[in-house]
């Protein structure tokens, strides 16, 4: 659905607020669920958010409305909504949350609770009864909430087929060619009724998985959409068929936006070819009833006229008194619908209708020069037709106005504005649009573009900067850090091959140490795979910088988050990283107790040793892999913690098979000085009242040692059968035939 019109707008200051506190929301609902209630993160966050609802709230009382994709205080809505106000209508509006009225006296403990319940997911609040009655349980007394009607809105619901977004991003691919029979006949149904399809055209222009698509490719995925729907119906149907889908498809046109239209107008005008055929068969079924229709439905969406409007209507009517015409019509529609019941319509309507009316190109376009425009066409195919101009030239003189050079001119231009502007005004405007276009190039992918103008603002910030400019320089790296520049690095990490994600960090290094919060909280919420990875290495990059994220990750619920957080342990080390690691020797995950014994094991130091040794001895939840994690490494390193947890533990119980593993582990890691030492010790060591134990755990030792084979474990074979005590001799004899390590290897 399109976002919901600002029937009566709200003042830019109550928006700032409104939006303030959506952000102060958003992020305290994602860290209640992480955190207990008394953690410095959570207490902070519910302090923001007191703070931004008691300026939100100037009397006793609000009550914020909630629509799908924003909030309304008092029947007013933001103009143009913040990102952060969509994501938590979505919240609400999908936890059934109506309206929430909010007393002045609410305290953080009243948010925390709200917050815990806004947490949950959708299904467990319906499995309790709703989020109204698990409110009521909650006990606390300053928020009311009202609750949406579940079943009007399975019934809103049911107006929006699932189907249609696979359908409308198989065509923004340019893939129409690849609906299926059941999309063909869902689109078949549609056409019956403009209506129906009218929504189908709405969606059309919110949908949003392919990225943001522009006007221009929405346009050409509609006409993709109607060419194969004319082929089809044909097909059927015969003239009669394709006669009906262009009718329906000119009767919904007034479901477009004006930008919608305007392509649509434009690409009927294009050079010849498939599309442009059908958009022009469309544009010339449009009729008066459905251009009054377009009117009035833009006028109540955006609560006035704007110059997009006015030049659609333009190109649709340019002749004055029908124009005049279809304005009262418009007006009549206008005026039976949410927008007529306003107090104050016929003052907006009339600012409308002069402005669409008196709209005029002259201000942009002299009487002479649209003269000569209205002839181009017409000497542009003469041209053609009579060019003598070779090819490769046709092509150099294309290639510098495509879109490539047009970036690339784009990006001079800004390069050229930071350099050379020196007055802090124009050079923080020009900054503000760099911000910007940092954004979408990184979006599109065009990472080294986007590195130089991020660099180009960094360098302002540094001591070669002008320091008239470094306040502003700083304010707008503060602005790129915090917007979705963070959520755009993440989405493209999902995709990009192996070789440019180094390009996506070291745009976040360039950055600064400020990006490492969004970057922290995309990881959190992001369920690919490859993204999760992906990002861990970005922020294992920050090196030292990002050692205040760990805790964040340390707690999270999910196992691959808690993963990272041990990775980037592993790289700080020191005392302290040794600490957290051994707290996380605990952990429910196999695969997270894992990677934190081999974190430890990699540190190698005496506390390192000391704390897996301890988790051995008192049976922690990771006691029972420690040995195979250290074997599984099949390196050198392991061996100083293996000999130090025979030489420092008693072979007593479970220990005794575990002792047994180490030793046939030594072996199977060849030759090393204190491997033999320590095998030698447990050569000769033994309980005389444990005579078998004692005999397994010498068998074990000497079978090591055979298998390490040096000259020096050798030795100490032969010295414990010519000089050893009976025991030690028995158990040191090694089988007829058997070859020792060396041998094997080396025959």
């Amino acid at each position: 659905m399109p976002p919901t019109p600002a029937a009566n707008p709200m003042t830019a200051e109550q928006a700032q607020v409104l939006t303030e506190f959506a952000r102060a929301c958003r992020t305290a609902a994602r860290s209640v669920s992480l955190y207990p209630a008394t953690h410095p993160s959570i207490q902070a966050s519910l302090s923001r958010v007191t703070s931004a609802a008691t300026r939100l709230t100037p009397v006793r009382e609000i009550t914020i409305a909630v629509l799908r994709d924003t909030l309304m205080i008092d029947g007013r809505a933001p103009v143009r909504p913040d990102q952060a106000i969509h994501e938590l209508a979505g919240l609400m509006h999908d936890r059934l949350i109506g309206a929430l009225r909010v007393d002045r006296k609410a305290d953080g403990l009243d948010w925390h609770a709200l917050l815990l319940l806004l947490a949950q997911s959708p299904e467990e609040l319906m499995a309790t009864g709703g989020i109204a009655k698990a409110w009521e349980a909650t006990g606390r007394h300053h928020f009311e909430i009202r609750e949406i009607d579940y079943a009007e809105l399975l019934r809103e619901r049911e107006g929006a087929p699932t189907e249609w977004d696979q359908i409308i991003t198989l065509c923004l691919r340019g893939d129409a060619d690849d609906l299926d029979e059941a999309a063909l006949l869902s689109l078949l149904e549609s056409l019956g009724d403009s209506a129906k399809f009218g929504e189908l055209l709405e969606r059309l222009q919110t949908i949003a998985e392919l990225g943001e698509p522009t006007t221009n490719a929405r346009v050409t995925a509609l006409l993709e959409l109607v060419t194969r729907m004319l082929d089809v119906s044909a097909g059927r149907f015969g003239d009669a068929g394709r006669e009906g889908v262009l009718q329906t498809v000119a009767e919904s046109t007034s479901r477009l936006t004006p930008d919608m239209l305007i392509g649509l107008i434009e690409q009927s005008r294009a050079a010849e070819g498939q599309r442009s055929e059908v958009a022009s068969e469309v544009v010339e079924r449009i009729e008066d009833p459905t251009v009054a229709s377009f009117v009035a439905r833009s006028v109540e969406r955006e609560s006035g006229a704007s110059e997009r409007l006015a030049l659609a209507l333009q190109l649709l009517v340019p002749d004055l008194d029908r124009k005049a015409r279809l304005l009262d019509l418009a007006r009549d529609e206008a005026a039976e619908g949410p927008l007529g019941r306003l107090d104050g319509f016929a003052e907006l309507w009339q600012r409308a209708a002069d402005m669409l009316a008196s709209y005029s190109d002259e201000k942009f376009v002299s009487r002479e020069y649209a003269r000569e425009l209205s002839s181009a066409h017409t000497q542009a195919l003469e041209i053609e037709r009579v060019s003598d101009d070779p090819p490769h030239r046709v092509a150099t003189w294309m290639a510098t106005v495509d879109d490539a050079a047009l970036r690339e001119l784009d990006l001079s231009l800004l390069l050229d504005l930071l350099r050379i502007e020196t007055d802090l005004e124009p050079w923080r405007d020009v900054a503000k649009t760099v911000v910007s276009e940092i954004e979408r190039r990184t979006q599109r992918g065009d990472m080294s573009d986007a590195q130089k103008l991020v660099f180009a603002l960094v360098v302002e910030t540094s001591g070669e900067g002008r320091p008239a400019l470094k306040g502003a320089a700083t304010s707008a790296i503060e602005a790129l850090a915090d917007g979705p520049l963070a959520k755009h690095v993440a989405t493209s990490l999902r995709t990009v091959d192996d070789t440019d994600v180094e390009a996506y960090g070291r745009l976040c290094r360039t950055v600064g140490t400020r990006i490492i919060g969004p970057l922290v909280e995309a990881l959190m919420v992001e369920e690919n795979s490859r993204a999760v990875r992906r990002l861990r290495e970005v922020l294992i990059g920050f090196g030292a910088a990002g050692r205040e994220t760990v805790e964040r990750l340390k707690q999270s619920p999910r196992a691959a988050l808690r993963r990272t957080a041990i990775e980037m342990l592993r790289m700080y080390g020191g005392h302290d990283a040794l600490a957290d690691l051994a707290a996380m020797l605990d952990d429910k995950d196999p695969q997270v107790q894992r990677d934190a014994i081999r974190a430890i094991a990699q540190i190698g130091n005496d506390e390192a040793f000391a704390v897996l040794q301890k988790a051995l001895m008192v049976g922690t939840a990771a006691g029972g892999t420690i040995t195979q994690q250290l074997v599984s490494l099949r390196e050198a390193r392991a061996v100083p913690l293996l000999c130090y947890v025979l030489e420092h533990s008693k072979p007593r119980g479970p220990f005794v098979d575990v002792h047994s593993k180490i030793m046939d582990a030594l072996g199977a890691l060849g030759p090393h000085e204190e491997s033999v030492k320590t095998l030698k010790a447990a050569l000769y060591r033994g309980e005389w009242w444990a005579p078998a134990k004692t005999a397994t755990l010498r068998r074990a030792a000497a079978l090591a040692l055979w298998r390490i084979g040096s000259p020096e474990a050798l030795q100490v074979i032969e010295d414990a059968v010519r000089k050893g005590s009976r025991r030690v001799r028995v158990a040191a004899r090694i089988p007829s035939g058997a070859a020792p390590r060396k041998e094997r290897e080396h025959p």
